[in-house]
């Protein structure tokens, strides 16, 4: 029999915490075949197996909140603090990948990081896409950072044109990140600057994936009329990490894209 001496709601028997931890096992297994065989016809597949198993997810914690009422008082001001999600989000993923790309521009690797750079053939090509990556991805924070404003003054419509208009700018990023990499002349095997930059680049590419994902959910909530200007915790969420998003890539961009080159 379950105690109920606390304020928290206790979730019947769900499928999905060990669904979603077999199909990320299977997406990282994926992921490593397609690096040693260049294969990524299952890597696609677990990322939409991945998808629809964290959808199914959020839509019961949604339904357990909003629809059934099972989220109390006490819960909502416990996880409203913002300490939670600024100690996810000020992780040291990135921190220990800047960390050796800074040891690597060193000695003794910076002299070979210097020869593999000066022989790139896709210079200019490489410098005006990086401008444009940069534009794209702070015009989305800018658009989703509207959205926030537009719900805080009841604005609905507007508010779900620009989240809209971020969502869009985002896979536009995507889009030209994936185009960039079927272009490039080095490959994730050319020493020290091409592991460096798949590394950094291909981990910043998967936290805005995942961050699209975030944001699409909100958009679907926020067209359903899920949101109010007191009870949007999900989307303030959703706009944090996707300002972390902003903030990385702009440290990529003057450390890989320009100082690194």
């Amino acid at each position: 029999m379950m105690m109920s001496n606390h304020f928290f709601h206790l979730v019947n028997v769900s499928p999905w915490p060990i669904l979603t931890s077999l199909s990320l096992l299977n997406l990282a297994s994926s992921v490593i075949e397609w690096t040693l065989t260049g294969g990524c016809q299952f890597m696609f597949m677990f990322i939409i197996q991945v998808s629809l198993v964290s959808y199914q997810w959020w839509r019961d914690v949604v339904r357990e909140a909003f629809y059934e009422g099972w989220r109390s008082a006490k819960t909502n001001t416990m996880i409203s603090g913002s300490s939670y999600i600024i100690f996810f989000i000020s992780s040291l993923f990135f921190y220990s990948f800047f960390l050796s790309l800074f040891l690597l521009l060193s000695e003794p690797w910076g002299s070979y990081w210097s020869l593999l750079t000066a022989n790139r053939k896709y210079e200019n090509w490489f410098y005006s896409h990086s401008i444009s990556y940069t534009l794209i991805l702070l015009g989305s924070g800018f658009f989703i950072t509207w959205c926030h404003y537009s719900i805080m003054i009841h604005n609905y419509s507007i508010a779900n044109q620009t989240l809209i208009v971020c969502c869009l700018l985002g896979v536009y990023f995507i889009s030209i990140q994936m185009y960039e990499y079927m272009n490039l002349e080095f490959s994730f095997s050319d020493s020290v600057y091409g592991s460096s930059f798949y590394i950094l680049t291909g981990f910043h590419g998967l936290h805005v994936l995942v961050g699209l994902l975030f944001i699409y959910i909100n958009l679907v909530r926020l067209t359903i009329m899920s949101f109010s200007s007191l009870m949007m915790m999900g989307l303030e969420y959703s706009i944090w990490y996707w300002h972390f998003v902003d903030l990385v890539w702009l440290f990529l961009y003057c450390f890989v894209y320009w100082w690194g080159s």
